[in-house]
């Protein structure tokens, strides 16, 4: 982790969010599931540099995410909601990317951030009652716990050694 960011650093930064954008824009969606891969670049962030540049790459996706495709109005807790994700991840991948150490972030980034303060933010936003939201976005949680948890073992196997040499 980094306490000072050289040019480079915030130039692969602001690529990350570039492409946290982009894979946002991609997913995989029926009634009522959404698989996608924007945490892909925010995992990559928080490896590499850290909690706070995670936290970055995620509530700037947003925002940025927001302002170019709108889906409703501009809501400030989901980007309090992204930026979280980031920082869990890179809290927990601060010193290594371990089996327990990923099962414990999508635990927390799924359990808590996603499944009760996005379900929270929808239930309040839209009036929905909070209780039956919840239920119902408990299928979606555990998709993408495990499509999560999968996508950063394999990265740290075989991604992120190859990208070492070109974001440090």
């Amino acid at each position: 982790m980094q306490t000072k960011m050289s040019v480079k650093s915030v130039s692969v930064v602001g690529f990350l969010v570039a492409m946290e954008i982009i894979l946002a824009r991609f997913s995989i969606h029926t009634w009522n599931l959404k698989i996608g891969f924007s945490f892909i670049p925010i995992v990559v962030a928080a490896i590499f540099y850290g909690p706070v540049a995670g936290g970055l790459v995620g509530a700037i996706g947003d925002v940025v995410s927001a302002v170019l495709f709108p889906v409703g109005a501009y809501f400030p807790g989901f980007t309090l909601t992204a930026f979280l994700t980031g920082a869990v991840f890179g809290w927990f991948f601060r010193k290594k990317v371990s089996v327990l150490n990923v099962v414990l972030s999508v635990l927390v980034v799924q359990g808590l951030i996603s499944q009760v303060m996005n379900t929270y933010w929808i239930s309040f936003l839209y009036g929905s009652p909070f209780g039956p939201l919840f239920v119902t976005r408990l299928y979606q949680t555990a998709a993408m716990s495990g499509v999560q948890a999968a996508t950063i073992l394999l990265m740290d196997r075989k991604l992120l050694p190859v990208l070492k040499q070109y974001v440090q």
